[in-house]
């Protein structure tokens, strides 16, 4: 079992910056892939970025724009996000794959607005 907690969320103007961090606990040894994803009200969950020993992907709307990061504990993934538009504005969660099973965890509200 792998438990995921968000952090970071908040409110910010157009153009501003925010920073996510998530931590796991658990059976973290058997993770391989941490992301985030995200889900605005009446849409599904879309993928936002994922890392994995190193390699990133990221969604062609936040390219340029935000920056996924695995900090030196194993444990732990930070999305950095700049240039924040209001389209932006979603739940964030972040993902932890072990490949036999994909959690989650609550999600953050960030919003972007003036």
């Amino acid at each position: 079992q792998v438990q995921l907690v968000e952090s970071g969320g908040g409110l910010v103007q157009p153009g501003g910056s925010l920073r996510l961090s998530c931590v796991a606990s658990g059976t973290i040894s058997h993770i391989n892939t941490m992301g985030w994803y995200r889900q605005a009200p009446g849409t599904q969950r879309d993928l936002v970025a994922v890392i994995r020993d190193g390699s990133t992907i990221y969604a062609d709307s936040v390219k340029g724009r935000f920056t996924i990061s695995r900090g030196n504990a194993a444990n732990t993934v930070t999305l950095q996000m700049t240039s924040l538009r209001p389209e932006d504005t979603a739940v964030y969660y972040c993902s932890a794959d072990t490949l036999s099973r994909l959690y989650w965890g609550q999600g953050t509200q960030v919003t972007v607005s003036s």
